[in-house]
């Protein structure tokens, strides 16, 4: 049997107290979608974009393995890397930024933290951090063939990347981090092309010698 509830007379008051509950419940939804609303429209207004990153220089002081005797690589290079934030309204702070360069999708140095740094708007930054292999890199059998031919032939592809974690800020709000992830083909002639087979082998200054500048594939 079904209960109708009589809201007439003194128990009207009782229908109203009931009613509260539901119009309260109605109004917080309301303004959470205003709120999301209106950051969704702030939003693609501003809709930052992502950094530029450019690999200026790659000095490369020793780049040395010696296959089939060892798979240790020894190495130590200095990477200038150059950052460009685009947005006339947001700013970027980069927070715990590694740096470390590859070979064949390889790690061939350890990471390299950068100072957390905050870029204005149409600001530029530029680091040039030492990167070294400190004795912990050891390369699998034919990766460290494949260097040691690379380096015969007279040239080596390596890649600067840069892992972290990017924030934007737009006036006082600061958003969540974003992984950011950057990456920059650095073509190195080895004894000016003619390989390891000429004047001094081993490495040392201007034996490895970067190419040109060039942009870098910038993820977010």
């Amino acid at each position: 049997m079904s209960v109708i509830k009589d809201c007439g007379g003194h128990k009207g008051c009782e229908c109203e107290k009931e009613k509260v509950p539901r119009r309260l419940c109605w109004a917080l939804v309301a303004l959470v979608l205003l709120t999301l609303f209106i950051v969704l429209v702030v939003w693609l207004a501003l809709r930052p974009h992502k950094p530029r990153f450019y690999l200026q220089d790659l000095s490369v002081l020793c780049l040395n393995v010696t296959p089939p005797a060892s798979a240790y690589l020894f190495t130590t290079m200095q990477a200038t890397v150059a950052a460009r934030n685009d947005n006339g309204r947001v700013g970027v702070y980069y927070d715990k930024v590694d740096v470390y360069a590859q070979y064949k999708d390889v790690a061939i140095t350890v990471p390299t933290r950068l100072p957390v740094e905050y870029q204005g708007h149409y600001d530029q930054s530029v680091w040039s951090p030492f990167l070294q292999s400190l004795d912990h890199v050891v390369l699998p059998p034919n990766l460290a063939v494949a260097l040691a031919q690379d380096e015969t032939a007279g040239y080596v592809l390596v890649d600067i990347r840069l892992d972290g974690w990017v924030r934007w800020k737009v006036g006082t709000w600061i958003s969540g981090h974003y992984h950011l992830r950057v990456n920059c083909p650095a073509l190195l002639t080895v004894n000016d092309g003619k390989g390891s087979y000429g004047v001094n082998y081993g490495g040392g200054d201007g034996y490895f010698r970067f190419q040109q500048a060039a942009a870098c594939a910038v993820d977010v």
